[in-house]
């Protein structure tokens, strides 16, 4: 398994342990709006995490081939981003458009706690 995918695995296993975090907050907590916000905005970083990953693999081998690849897919997870602020916009009542925003942003949160962890660990050897 090669580096990115190992990254990956790891990061995606973090996101995992927050949503269930969001999802008991949303069902045991009196902040529903908070939460449902926060799980969908993760659901929807976590999606264009993943688009990202794929869009590079196939970049690295489009090089590797001497192929050419059209894009990593930016407008795909701006759409995705969209998509969740439509939802907040619509139903203002359940959703809050600042949590969905923060939950877009935790997978890139995730990735640097963990990049700076990774390498702490790297120089206590």
């Amino acid at each position: 398994m090669n580096e990115l995918q190992q990254h990956w695995r790891r990061h995606k296993s973090y996101i995992l342990y927050l949503l269930a975090v969001y999802v008991l907050g949303w069902g045991f907590s009196s902040y529903e709006k908070i939460f449902l916000s926060l799980i969908i905005g993760t659901i929807i970083g976590l999606f264009n995490t993943w688009t990202l990953i794929r869009r590079v693999e196939r970049l690295g081998r489009a090089v590797i081939l001497g192929e050419r690849v059209v894009s990593l897919g930016m407008l795909s997870r701006m759409a995705a981003a969209t998509l969740g602020a439509i939802f907040a916009l619509r139903y203002p009542e359940h959703l809050s458009i600042v949590w969905i925003v923060v939950g877009l942003m935790t997978s890139y949160i995730v990735i640097m706690i963990d990049f700076f962890f990774q390498k702490n660990k790297g120089e206590e050897r």
